[in-house]
């Protein structure tokens, strides 16, 4: 007779329970959750909606380096000594998010071992991923660039579906993530649209022959126009 499965821990229930230290908000479009240069002296977790991280150089020139959905954390800077927040936080669409303080956030990390390791998957995944990204700007053109951020955007890979992307992304907002020209994303989006890759209807669907293009090592990428 099989053993009935495990209770899955559910860090937003756990969350949920914390008291001192722990606020819910909710936030529409546009609002930001902090600020660059802010104190950094809390962890977020999205129970609902989409964030986008921006960065803003000395020179003035902003970049969005990251997109988090919900059951991801932010924040987590201020465990390992940030005093200032080095990014900008801003809902994408009406979102809610909780905001546990650093003392509370230490306090539930050494007292719960199953949200311990949870939180200590989260930021491995996470470190992979970066380490993806600068990989990704380092040797990849700004066309695979493009069709991975797709990918990434529409949950390919993940355990979920595949499914549209469900914010409307603007393709400025694309070119920043890439590292391209507005300009060139617009050729590319056009193209992978052309190709059968990605369709429109309100939002941006992405087909799996995109990820088959990117995984072949002659895809349909490297056709010529």
């Amino acid at each position: 007779m099989a053993k009935p499965a495990k209770d899955k821990f559910d860090p937003k229930t756990f969350l949920a329970k914390v008291g001192t230290g722990k606020s819910i908000s909710k936030l529409g479009k546009g609002q930001n959750v902090f600020v660059q240069g802010d104190v950094a002296d809390a962890v977020f977790y999205i129970q609902k909606g989409k964030i986008k991280l921006t960065v803003v150089s000395d020179q003035g020139k902003e970049a969005v380096v990251g997109m988090l959905e919900p059951g991801q954390f932010f924040g987590e800077g201020c465990l390992n000594g940030q005093p200032l927040r080095i990014a900008t936080t801003t809902a994408m669409e009406d979102s809610v998010i909780t905001r546990i303080s650093k003392p509370a956030m230490i306090s539930a990390l050494e007292g719960r071992p199953k949200f311990s390791q949870l939180f200590m998957a989260y930021l491995l995944t996470r470190n992979s991923r970066i380490e993806e990204d600068l990989i990704d700007q380092l040797f990849n053109s700004s066309e695979k660039r493009l069709a991975r951020l797709l990918l990434l955007l529409a949950n390919f890979g993940k355990e979920t579906s595949p499914q549209p992307i469900g914010v409307k992304i603007s393709q400025e907002t694309l070119a920043e993530m890439i590292g391209a020209t507005r300009s060139r994303v617009s050729f590319f989006m056009n193209k992978f649209r052309r190709l059968g890759f990605i369709s429109y209807n309100g939002k941006i669907e992405v087909h799996s022959s995109l990820l088959n293009a990117v995984l072949i090592e002659k895809s349909e990428l490297g056709r010529k126009d």
